[in-house]
Formats: C-alpha cells, sequence, structure tokens
C-alpha cells in the first residue's frame, strides 16, 4: 500500500521527468533509489533546480573550514527571495535542514526531490500559496565531501554516504547554542535573519529495532512557550500522524530505551537541550520537527518516509499559517513582558522514573544472552514483528529553575561570549563610560571537569553557586543584555550558569578558575603560623578541615594555598563569574550607553 501511494504522488510528474530525458531526475532516482548524492551533485542539482524554475533561487549562506559553499534553497511563488519581502506578504516561512549528518542521507535525497516537486514540476505548487520554504539540502559540507562506503556501521544503505562530523570533527548537532564551528555561526546568521515559523532537522537513527520507518521529536515537554507546545500537542501532531499511518509509513516519538537496545526495559524522554536543533528552536519561540529514520530500513523506505513527513508538514502550515504566525509573535511578546520575568524560569531538566504511561510500541521480537566473547549482553533480533505494551516515562522533573534579572552586564573582555549573544538575535548594549554598580552573581564552590573531551571542550560536570551581592567596576564598552526580549530564552540558557548548556559548562570561562599568583612555601611557612596565633575561628577552621579532609592534611602546599587563599593577596576574582545580574531597574538609569 506504502509503496503504490508513493507511486501514485509520482505520476503527474513522470512525463515531465522522461521528457526531459531524465533532466529532472535526482541521483537517487536515476540509482534505483540504492546511491545518494555527494557534495558536488547536491550542488549540481540544487542550482539546476533555481535556473529551471522562477521559484527557485540558490544561494550560498557561508563557507566551510575547507573552503565549500553552503547551500539554500528558497522557494516562493510570488519570486520574494529575502526575508522583508517574504514577511511583507504574510506567508510562513519553513526552514528545513539536511545532511547535518551527511552519513544520514535520507534528508538530502528527499528536500532535493521534494524541491522540484513543488517548485519545477509543481505537482506540489498549492504548498506556496500561503508558505515560503528554505531548504538547506546538505549543512555538514564538508562531512559530505568525505564520502565513502564505510561511515555508517549500523546502517542499511546507501551505498557510499557522508561522514558525521565536520572537517574540525565537530557534531553541528551538538553546536547550536555554544556555535564553535564556522558552519554554525553561518546556520545563525541564516536563522536570526529568516527567523523562521518552523523548523525541520532530518536524521537517521541508531539504537534498538523497531518496525516503524520513522520516528519524531517535538519539544512538548515544558521547556518552550505553552501556546506552542499545545499548538504542537494538540493541533500539528493530530494533524500528522493518522495521515503518514495512512500514507503507509506508521511514526512514534523518537524515544531512548531506560535500558540501551532493550525496550522491554521501559521508554524515556525528556526536554532536548538547547546543543540540539530542536531543543534550539524551543528556546527561540519557533517549533521544530526533529525527523529520526530507523537506519535498519532500506535507504528508499527511509526517503520516502521523510519526504512525506516534510510533505504534510508543508501541507498543514500552508493551511494554518495565520495561527503559527499569531502564537509565534504571541510568545515572543510574552518573553518580553514582566509576567514573564516574574515567572520562574526552568533551565535545567532530569528524567522522571516516578510517573509513566502505558503505550503499545510496534518492536521486533528479540531475545538476550551472555556474550561469550565479552561477557555482556548480546541483543538478537528475530526480525519478527511484535507490540509491546511498555512504560513510557515522559513526564521529565525541573531540576533548577531561575528568576530572570532586569538585565545582565558583561565585561567587555569577553568578547567571544558577547558576540555570540548577538548571532543567537540577541539586541546588546554597550556602555559609554565605566561604571561601579552593585550586581548579582555567584562563586563557584569546587569546579570539576569532565575528564575527556567533549565537542572539542571539556564541559564542567558539576556548577554549585553560591549567590554573592557586591559592588563591581565594569569597563567602558561591557555589554548589558537586557531581558525583555523575544529572545529571553536564549539569554538565560547562555548566561545562567547553571542552565544544561549554559557558557560555563561548554568552558567559555574556564579562564576564571585557574590560579595565576602563588605563595612561596617558605614564606606561607611563617605566615601561616602569625595567623593562627592571631585568628581563634581561622585555627578551628584549620583544625576542622585537616580532619575532614585526609587528602589535605597530607599536603604541605595544599595546606599552604589554603592559608594563602584566606590573605589580602588572594585574587579575588578567581572562581567569580564575571557576568553579573542586574535586579534593580533603578541601577540601569545610571548606566550610559553608546548611541
Amino acid at each position: 500500500m506504502k509503496r503504490l501511494f508513493f507511486l501514485l504522488l509520482l505520476i503527474p510528474s513522470t512525463f515531465f521527468l522522461f521528457s526531459q530525458e531524465g533532466k529532472f531526475l535526482t541521483h537517487y532516482e536515476k540509482s534505483e533509489f540504492l546511491e545518494t548524492a555527494n557534495y558536488q551533485e547536491v550542488i549540481r542539482y540544487s542550482k539546476l533546480l533555481a535556473e529551471s524554475s522562477p521559484w527557485v533561487s540558490y544561494e550560498s549562506f557561508g563557507t566551510s573550514p575547507q573552503g565549500r559553499e553552503l547551500p539554500l534553497l528558497i522557494l516562493d511563488n510570488e519570486n520574494n527571495f529575502n526575508p522583508e519581502q517574504v514577511r511583507n506578504s504574510g506567508k510562513a516561512i519553513l526552514l528545513i535542514e539536511a545532511g547535518i549528518h551527511p552519513g544520514e542521507a535520507d534528508g538530502t535525497d528527499a528536500v532535493l526531490m521534494f524541491a522540484r516537486d513543488v517548485a519545477v514540476t509543481r505537482d506540489l505548487s498549492g504548498l506556496l500559496d500561503h508558505l515560503t520554504i528554505l531548504i538547506i539540502p546538505a549543512f555538514n559540507v564538508d562531512g559530505l565531501a568525505r564520502f565513502g562506503p564505510y561511515n555508517r556501521i549500523n546502517q542499511n544503505g546507501p551505498r557510499e554516504m557522508g561522514w558525521r562530523a565536520t572537517a574540525q570533527n565537530l557534531n553541528l548537532n551538538r553546536d547550536f547554542l555554544k556555535a564553535d564551528a564556522p558552519e554554525m555561526l553561518a546556520w545563525l546568521k541564516l536563522f536570526n535573519c529568516w527567523l523562521p515559523d518552523f523548523f525541520v532537522d532530518c536524521h537517521s537513527t541508531d539504537g534498538a529495532d523497531y518496525q516503524y520507518v520513522a520516528t519524531y521529536m517535538m519539544e512538548i515537554f515544558g521547556n518552550m512557550d505553552k501556546g506552542l507546545t499545545y499548538w504542537q500537542r494538540d493541533e500539528f501532531l493530530p494533524y500528522i500522524v493518522p495521515r503518514m499511518d495512512e500514507a503507509g509509513y506508521p511514526i512514534f516519538p523518537y524515544v531512548s530505551f531506560r535500558s540501551w537496545h532493550d525496550p522491554r526495559s521501559g521508554m524515556v524522554s525528556s526536554p532536548a537541550p538547547p546543543r540540539l536543533s530542536q531543543g534550539y528552536s524551543a528556546i527561540q519561540n519557533r517549533p521544530g520537527l526533529l525527523i529520526e529514520t530507523h537506519m535498519l530500513k532500506p535507504h528508499q523506505l527511509r526517503v520516502e518516509a521523510t519526504y512525506e513527513l516534510i510533505r504534510f508538514t508543508a501541507e498543514f502550515l500552508n493551511k494554518d499559517f495565520k495561527k503559527i504566525h499569531r502564537l509565534n509573535k504571541q510568545a515572543d511578546e510574552y518573553c518580553k513582558s514582566e509576567e514573564f520575568r516574574a515567572q520562574p524560569l526552568p533551565v535545567e531538566f532530569k528524567r522522571s522514573n516516578n510517573d509513566s504511561t502505558m503505550v503499545d510500541f510496534r518492536g521486533v521480537d528479540y531475545t538476550v544472552e551472555k556474550s561469550n566473547l565479552t561477557g555482556g549482553s548480546w541483543f538478537k533480533y528475530s526480525g519478527n514483528p511484535k507490540t509491546f505494551n511498555l512504560p513510557w516515562f515522559n513526564k521529565p522533573e525541573v531540576s533548577k529553575y531561575i528568576t530572570l534579572p532586569v538585565a545582565y552586564i558583561i565585561p567587555p573582555e569577553w568578547s567571544d561570549v558577547i558576540r555570540n549573544l548577538g548571532l543567537h538575535g540577541v539586541d546588546v548594549l554597550k556602555t559609554s563610560e565605566p561604571v561601579d554598580i552593585e550586581v548579582t552573581s555567584c562563586l563557584f564552590i569546587d569546579p570539576q571537569w569532565r575528564s575527556r573531551p567533549y565537542e572539542g571542550r571539556h564541559m564542567m560536570n558539576n556548577i554549585d553557586c553560591k549567590e554573592i551581592i557586591e559592588k563591581r567596576y565594569y569597563p567602558k564598552g561591557s555589554a548589558v543584555v537586557m531581558t525583555n526580549q523575544r529572545t529571553a530564552r536564549v539569554i538565560a540558557n547562555i548566561l545562567e550558569p547553571e542552565a544544561m548548556d549554559s557558557y560555563v559548562r561548554w568552558g567559555f570561562f574556564d579562564a576564571i578558575f585557574e590560579q595565576k599568583e602563588y605563595s612561596e612555601t617558605y614564606v606561607m611557612e611563617v605566615m601561616a603560623r602569625e595567623m593562627l596565633e592571631n585568628d581563634p575561628e581561622l585555627k578551628e577552621e584549620f583544625e576542622n578541615k585537616m580532619v575532614e579532609d585526609p587528602d589535605f592534611a597530607k599536603s604541605q602546599w595544599g595546606m599552604l594555598n589554603w592559608f594563602y587563599s584566606k590573605t589580602p593577596y588572594w585574587d579575588w576574582k578567581k572562581d567569580k563569574y564575571p557576568v553579573g545580574k542586574i535586579f534593580n531597574s533603578k541601577i540601569l538609569e545610571k548606566i550610559p550607553f553608546e548611541e
């Protein structure tokens, strides 16, 4: 049924395609659905579409570290190819991204066919009545250029494909908030210039075997605006899910299992952190659909399922364009309001293991054996369909709330942080003179880091903040970030240390934890004795620490450095977060700003 449905969809364009001697067949179609487009083919075909239709514009929105164009297709039936024109037209903007992980090739093949069918053969031309569609057919272009047959060991085709990471070995789908990769810097400029109404990101998954060709994820678990959350949960998904079922591609939420590979252990879902695509679009007040096709299914089925999900998404947005416009605008305006700042804002979540819902999951029967090679669990999938009734833990708990200040203030030396805020669409003011103001900030207690690098950085394992209120000097050119703007959620997730992907966690401020001046032991041996003799409370604190911390009691340097930290010579900036929070709006009245 599903094969017939997909073929019927293509019938109107068949004569057109073949009358052009296959000119508009994609590489995927020419290979009888066994191969995917490489980088050169993506660029060639994208430019062909733009040359062949006045409804298509081809642009490069940036350059990769290895010098390759980042391709963008803009589809509009009124030839509106810039954001201002589209906004004036009243249309909704849909951004579809493929090839962020080029080994997961389904999205690239699907979006090239989709763009053709919308704007060249025009079988789906009605989708542009109230919609402008932006398509990134290949985001990680350097990864796509690393083309070969051995790039996805778990995946069933295509014959060759690209590589997951960039030329700098970065995973772009961990980079949306920290923005280390040049490709991501270009993407952020594109996103915040167009500010799309809806975002689709195409992937293929790993993990257990099951029947679904495609799964999906949307942020409906508490980390974005309520109005948009309800719209996704109560209107968008009820439209999409049954249509995918009717088309022969039943879908299910993208889930993890409580024990890896083991569906019987139960399923879990939680809010995506903003390092991930749909987690990032959520804090930008824009719905995002993550498509995860199943890697064990044939490449052709995965491409078809992706195509259909994109088609139904565009179909719904084209019908509901006025409402999504209104909800996005309402979410943006709410983030600017006093009411929003008065509410506790969740910035960290943990998985709830206490509340679940029983659901039917279309899995594959399997057994678990102890491996006589490794001693671990060996999951053997039979290939026989089996429906499991499983607990789904999909009610995450907030582990950290913050109260938004009126503004944050950042010293000018932290220029990378200030620059990135601007790239994320945050309005930043600069002070025209130095200021001495009272701010709330934090002193970090016993910071610790991961032992191994992750995405080119060593993330912090734990963040223990002691709130401090003090008067600080901020030089001319310091950045003041008001929170009464549409990007308030982005601001909090970057600047609040305990947020899941804060810039403190990612290491942007690691230098503040380094000790730069030291005392000589022969100096401190004398001074420590004088301090103990003159300060009974310090003596008691020292004796208690000697008992409570055996490692400390064995280290001459550690003990004497502890005494050094109690002297006026100690670096008063060490372990202090340089970003200040301003809660009193009257303080802002004293700050002069650049015009």
